[in-house]
């Protein structure tokens, strides 16, 4: 028999492409906030970004912990101590204050962060805004 049999690769394949479509969106943890819809490009990252969220009721998380605007800055100043120099992304609910937001991103310049980037959803489809109507 010189033939290769494929059978039990293509049954391997398809049970790790059913694990992983399991897994992949429990992977995706963190705080719930309600992004603004926007039409921009995604960004491409080799490492995991560092996000600091500021939900609906004003309260900041830096990843998933809750901060005070206070240690914001030390905490942030200390992750870069160890070498990180990767973006902020600043994720703000849509129904929190725009000046909360600035707020943050201030004290994020103010202490010499420079690459800040804000994040948003992506956008509703046309359906959807029927539905809503």
């Amino acid at each position: 028999m010189a033939e290769i049999n494929v059978t039990p690769f293509v049954d391997v394949m398809l049970v790790l492409l059913i694990v992983f479509m399991v897994t992949a969106p429990l992977l995706t943890a963190g705080v719930p906030v309600d992004l603004p819809k926007t039409r921009a490009q995604t960004l491409g990252q080799d490492r995991e970004p560092l996000s600091i969220t500021v939900r609906k009721d004003g309260r900041i998380f830096l990843q998933n912990t809750a901060v005070e605007p206070d240690t914001l800055v030390e905490r942030l100043k200390a992750i870069a101590a160890n070498g990180y120099d990767q973006r902020i992304f600043v994720r703000g609910d849509s129904s929190v204050d725009y000046g909360r937001v600035m707020e943050v991103m201030g004290l994020l310049s103010s202490a010499g962060f420079t690459k800040i980037g804000l994040v948003t959803g992506p956008p509703k489809h046309s359906t959807d805004e029927k539905q809503g109507q």
